[in-house]
């Protein structure tokens, strides 16, 4: 009967309410926030906190965010894929397959003020590392303060973006079946033709994928970033910060508003190329 099976969609749909909480409170009401807060000024439709995104410290602060976060993917995605290569290849029973994994399980999570201390106090200007190269070597690894700025963001990035790939590519590489390989050097491929024709198309969006997941996670980190750099602001995140605790940015009031609705729109357009290669990949997964 028709009440019996709205009563059984009902009862079926009761246990999703408590995720369906947290994702309204955590994320479709700050969201929302952001965006009318964004165009709203004073109860008013204004475009004003919009126009000041294109101003010089605000594209600055992008276009370093889009240099930090592409170098990263990039450097996190080939050196990512090339040790989940060697992974993959080891036997699923080894014990250094299975540890390299845990490793990179918890090298992927290990950010914030933690990843940042720990660069400190080994390449910082006081660092382990540093005092021990310039009291032996002669050197100064500590420069000029380039951990302090975009290079030093750059290769602490990179550390979390490479154990992040291996994780998220490595069931691309498993993807890959060995009748698949079989079946190209019976017809007479050598190793390499295959992954040049076979391989290295199949993997390709699963790769580019992937890179566009590290893409993101570097563009929304902030932690890191906040912990590093103690003045100044080369990041929108960073330049977030300042906006919420200062009075006056730019002569914007709530342009903290605008610079974080800027950020999800640029998430949201590369997490929308990213589901478009994870489903072109999952054609020849199943």
């Amino acid at each position: 009967m028709p009440g019996h099976s709205v009563a059984r969609r009902v009862r079926d749909a009761l246990p999703l309410l408590p995720f369906v909480a947290v994702v309204t409170v955590f994320l479709i009401v700050p969201t929302v926030t952001v965006i009318v807060m964004a165009f709203f000024a004073d109860g008013s439709f204004s475009l004003a906190r919009i126009a000041a995104l294109f101003s010089g410290t605000a594209l600055s602060a992008l276009g370093k965010s889009v240099v930090l976060s592409a170098s990263t993917a990039v450097l996190g995605a080939v050196f990512g894929a090339a040790l989940s290569w060697l992974i993959v290849s080891s036997p699923p029973s080894s014990m250094l397959r299975r540890s390299v994994l845990a490793l990179c399980s918890v090298l992927a999570q290990f950010g914030g003020v933690a990843l940042a201390f720990a660069f400190l106090a080994t390449v910082g200007l006081n660092g382990v590392l540093t005092l021990w190269v310039q009291e032996h070597l002669g050197w100064n690894l500590a420069g000029s303060g380039w951990l302090y700025g975009l290079p030093g963001l750059i290769l602490v990035y990179t550390y979390f973006q490479i154990p992040l790939m291996v994780i998220v590519f490595i069931p691309a590489l498993e993807g890959l079946r060995e009748q698949w390989r079989e079946a190209a050097m019976s017809l007479g491929a050598s190793r390499w033709q295959y992954l040049r024709e076979v391989a290295v198309p199949l993997l390709t969006p699963a790769f580019l994928g992937s890179m566009l997941l590290l893409f993101a996670n570097a563009f929304a980190a902030y932690a890191t970033a906040a912990a590093l750099v103690s003045q100044g602001s080369p990041i929108v995140p960073l330049l977030i910060r300042a906006a919420l605790t200062s009075e006056v940015v730019l002569g914007q009031s709530g342009f903290a508003y605008a610079l974080a609705l800027e950020m999800i729109v640029v998430v949201a357009v590369v997490m929308f190329a990213y589901n478009a290669l994870v489903r072109r990949t999952a054609r020849w997964l199943r």
